[in-house]
């Protein structure tokens, strides 16, 4: 399949709408999403709420493919249940059976109005600020990945897109990405418009924040959805988060990307009912007060050398002397969590010092600006020894936003190869040591 020229005119499309139209956010409440507390409760997970048959929306125009939307019954961090969406992408000629692509987007955002169903729908208008006083311009990311799910819909898979992160927008929860995705590609089979069934073939993609959901899905399939599991054929992801308390330590202080640590502690918060109140100061209140319905594009290079110090008070200068801090992290640590059953193919940039990001300290080491790359180096050894089939890729001089073209080239076709039912490639010998993925430990502030 020929589609690295497809996806370099994506992803000059998607930067393009970034820098050219104005901020979208969302219209009127959409009664769609809307779902009594007592039927939500009282269903199943990945039992259908509602659907819905519209037309797959672009920057707000119609497409002639269809989109089925379906409100399913889902789980939310704390174990509580959830109303969440997910879209169903009708390819123009479908293969004769049904492979589908569960695309995870990378819309990175504390805001709901921001998920890609919205921006499938077009529930967004031009304009607009949102509570936190930020331009409403989160909705720009989903709308931009069509060009990115173009190439899967030509080649005549269906194509899968669940708003990982939930009803509330919580951004870098992983595990609840991963459910959220799992109930999803439970939902789909019970529409029978989608022509999904219990013995489609699905494979797994997600770059980023995509990734984050793309592989917490692989790690909780064979014990929380094993009827899941035995559709994976694999998963492609990069720009793999893995342990966010390295990445707290490697993007500190950077004139990009250090406030997305900011937006990680928002959603962590949020998604763990954890009230980081008494431990941060007047500066920090009014920071995390701004990022609570941010999206990633409203943060980047926005709040420079933002430092964990700076937001805290300052006998919590330590992040480990907060014990909310340590539990939550070590919830999203996928170091920590469950080996997966699929081959993978993993791609990660390690020259982050194009986005501003300076090689970290011991233990932290290269990346490609916000994600680490001897973390992920780690995982995926540790993945190894554990038996799996792994095809890792590390682009030395590349950044976070610039490994996106060769990682979607590379996964396509890996994930062509698995559809075609061909052995998966292991380069597992190859891949060099990286960082600890221990658990942090607490130490009690002096």
């Amino acid at each position: 399949m020929r589609v690295t020229r497809h996806i370099a005119v994506g992803v000059l499309a998607v930067a393009a709408v970034a820098t050219a139209l104005a901020a979208p956010t969302a219209s009127a409440a959409d009664p769609f999403y809307a779902a009594s507390p007592s039927t939500v409760a009282a269903a199943a997970p990945g039992a259908v709420l509602k659907t819905r048959t519209i037309p797959y929306h672009v920057l707000g125009v119609a497409t002639p493919v269809t989109a089925i939307q379906i409100l399913y019954r889902s789980t939310d961090s704390v174990g509580a249940p959830v109303a969440n969406v997910t879209s169903v992408l009708i390819p123009p000629r479908p293969l004769p059976t049904t492979k589908v692509v569960s695309y995870q987007s990378a819309y990175d955002s504390l805001n709901p109005a921001d998920s890609p169903s919205r921006a499938i729908a077009a529930d967004d208008r031009l304009g607009g600020l949102t509570a936190g006083g930020n331009p409403a311009i989160g909705g720009v990311a989903a709308n931009g990945e069509g060009a990115i799910v173009g190439p899967m819909l030509a080649a005549g898979y269906t194509v899968v897109i669940p708003d990982t992160e939930g009803p509330k927008a919580n951004f870098a929860a992983g595990p609840e990405y991963g459910v959220h995705t799992l109930n999803s590609l439970r939902a789909v089979r019970d529409v029978p418009a989608t022509r999904i069934t219990g013995t489609s073939p699905v494979g797994l993609i997600g770059y980023s924040g995509g990734a984050i959901a793309t592989n917490w899905a692989a790690i909780e399939a064979p014990r929380y959805a094993p009827d899941v599991d035995r559709q994976l054929i694999g998963a492609a992801q990069g720009g793999l988060l893995v342990n966010p308390a390295t990445n707290l330590r490697y993007i500190s202080g950077t004139p990009v990307w250090s406030g997305v640590a900011g937006m990680a502690v928002v959603g962590i918060g949020r998604a763990y009912d954890i009230d980081f109140g008494p431990y941060i100061n007047d500066f920090g209140r009014r920071i995390l007060g701004r990022l609570a319905d941010a999206s990633i594009l409203n943060v980047l290079g926005q709040y420079g050398r933002l430092t964990w110090p700076q937001v805290v008070q300052p006998k919590y200068r330590n992040p480990n002397s907060v014990r909310a801090f340590v539990d939550a992290t070590n919830k999203v640590n996928m170091g920590a969590a469950g080996t997966p059953s699929i081959p993978m193919f993993v791609a990660q940039g390690a020259n982050g010092a194009l986005e501003g990001t300076p090689t970290g300290p011991a233990g932290v080491g290269t990346g490609d600006g916000v994600m680490v790359a001897g973390d992920v180096r780690t995982l995926m050894r540790d993945y190894c020894a554990a038996g799996l089939r792994i095809q890792y890729d590390e682009y030395p001089a590349l950044s976070h936003t610039l490994s996106a073209v060769p990682w979607l080239a590379g996964a396509l076709q890996w994930l062509t190869d698995r559809f075609a039912d061909r052995p998966a490639p292991s380069n597992c010998a190859a891949i060099r040591p990286g960082n600890s993925l221990a658990p942090q430990v607490y130490e009690p502030a002096p």
